[in-house]
């Protein structure tokens, strides 16, 4: 007696097929299971053998072999409980289907023969739509983040009887939908506001300009300047994702397993604010099983770096190569695993130890060379990677008792959902969202200058020694401050706007005073 039952499992980003074969033959009870399965996966034989059990079904007194093929690919997680029980039932002939090629079936079984959600069920939905699989039978809890993938009939089910009933014709389960539409018309209530913060204009400007870009901010400032508390409202203003960014950024949570409960889509832009004691697996990805990082937590959203300094420096190296290729590479003895990281990288940090180098009304008690040490953290080249330096001067007490209310961050949001807009029209059919993610050859095609504009980036390249990187991450800001005034062409005040979020580059932080 032989079956095979069609079920999903996870490769990185991506889903692939895993047929669960079962055989049940005469010979000395035994259940054994093939197929280069991880500790979760063959613990599932006693899950199994409870849930079939208790549910009231036929557990066979037989030798069972349970192969998972392809037999080459590790299987990791518990999804596969499910389609392992329903190989058995299928073998000895207790559910009689003939048309099981159409389904394929995930899902942990509770020894009571209940349905537990899983992990990463967005893309393996993905994966069986397209490989041709009309239905997916998968947990309740995780119907609604399935159901967002269209073309597929996804069938959520609360235990393997309601499986069995269905299989065999005694009751059907129902075809879950939701509203896609709906989640992206819903608004969002945040308890901070941009209207809040008192002063700061220009460092306000800059983070409209981040937002509606994409791009990388460093604020530089003594303490209690606001670097923090204007961070923390980057979230208020960042643009309405689109259906395809916001279909990703649910992979990599779905993968990870820190969807919030009840949701199914994730439309509001992911703001990650880790600690400086974070380590370079954490931040990365990786580990001995790997899992996105928190630079791809944050994809299509914020990393917030608070402290910027105080983080190790071999975490703060390991992010040079994500934020210029947008993409983590794992390499491991038995698989490379790719998980995206286009995010924005916004990082605050003290000018130095003690935080008043820039003060003037404080002074400094820092060395010359403790300055280096302290800023020396911070890498040239990681620096090249950051398209705004913004130094944060402390605020002013008239501007502290105005009583006159700032912009509000609804207002804000609207313009840099304008500007957005405007990109993604301009980079419609080039899998790119933003400014920030320009390539060089796009960068020739989109950030044409005139001669006046060739000049003042001449002068600038030259007097402060920029790098090509530096050069053609002006060239982005340029063009993200010419959306944001609407101008199809970059002029010279959007430029020299850009150029002046340089100040890294024109001082010479790292050096004594």
């Amino acid at each position: 007696m032989l079956s095979k039952i069609k079920s999903m499992g996870l490769m990185g980003m991506d889903g692939y097929v895993v047929i669960v074969e079962t055989d049940i033959s005469n010979g000395i009870p035994s259940f054994d299971m093939v197929g280069l399965g991880d500790t979760a996966v063959k613990e599932s034989k006693e899950r199994v053998r409870a849930a079939i059990k208790n549910a009231g079904l036929e557990f066979p007194i037989k030798r069972i072999t349970v192969n998972l093929a392809p037999a080459d690919k590790r299987k990791e997680g518990s999804a596969f409980d499910l389609p392992i029980a329903l190989g058995i039932l299928t073998a000895t002939e207790q559910i009689r289907d003939n048309n099981l090629d159409r389904y394929a079936f995930l899902g942990e079984l509770s020894l009571d023969g209940g349905i537990k959600p899983v992990k990463g069920i967005l893309p393996m939905v993905l994966c069986a739509r397209d490989n041709g699989v009309d239905n997916i039978i998968l947990p309740l809890e995780n119907a609604d983040e399935a159901a967002v993938v269209k073309d597929i009939n996804v069938l959520p089910a609360k235990n393997i009887i309601d499986v069995v009933n269905h299989l065999n014709g005694a009751s059907e389960i129902g075809r879950h939908e939701v509203d896609v539409e709906s989640f992206f018309n819903r608004s969002f209530d945040y308890d901070v506001d941009f209207a809040d913060v008192k002063g700061q204009e220009t460092v306000k400007r800059a983070l409209e300009v981040a937002a509606s870009g994409g791009h990388n901010c460093l604020m530089i400032g003594s303490p209690g300047c606001g670097k923090t508390m204007i961070a923390k409202r980057l979230p208020t203003i960042l643009p309405f994702m689109t259906f395809e960014e916001a279909l990703e950024v649910t992979k990599i949570h779905s993968i990870a397993g820190n969807l919030p409960a009840n949701t199914s889509l994730i439309t509001q832009r992911p703001f990650r604010a880790p600690h400086h004691s974070i380590s370079n697996v954490s931040l990365i990805g990786g580990g001995k099983i790997p899992k996105p990082g928190e630079i791809s937590l944050a994809h299509y959203g914020v990393l917030f770096l608070d402290e910027l300094p105080e983080f190790n420096k071999d975490a703060l190296e390991v992010l040079r190569q994500p934020l210029e290729d947008g993409v983590v590479t794992i390499s491991r003895i038995n698989a490379t695993l790719t998980y995206p990281a286009r995010t924005t990288l916004i990082c605050a940090a003290n000018p130095c130890k003690c935080g008043n180098y820039l003060e003037d009304a404080k002074e400094c008690t820092c060395t010359p060379k403790q300055i280096q040490q302290y800023l020396g953290k911070i890498s040239g080249p990681l620096l090249d990677r950051i398209d705004l330096h913004i130094e944060v001067a402390s605020v002013k007490y008239k501007d502290l008792e105005s009583q006159e209310e700032g912009e509000k961050s609804s207002v804000i949001r609207e313009r840099v959902n304008r500007t957005r807009k405007i990109q993604q029209e301009r980079y419609k059919g080039l899998g790119i969202f933003s400014n920030a993610e320009l390539s060089p050859s796009m960068i020739k095609k989109f950030c044409k200058l005139d001669d006046n504009c060739k000049g003042i980036l001449r002068n600038a390249f030259d007097k402060l020694g920029l790098s090509a990187r530096a050069h053609n991450r002006i060239l982005k800001v340029a063009r993200t401050i010419a959306d944001m005034q609407e101008s199809e062409n970059i002029k010279a005040n959007h430029l020299l706007e850009a150029i002046q979020y340089r100040s890294l580059d024109r001082k010479k932080w790292s050096e004594p005073c």
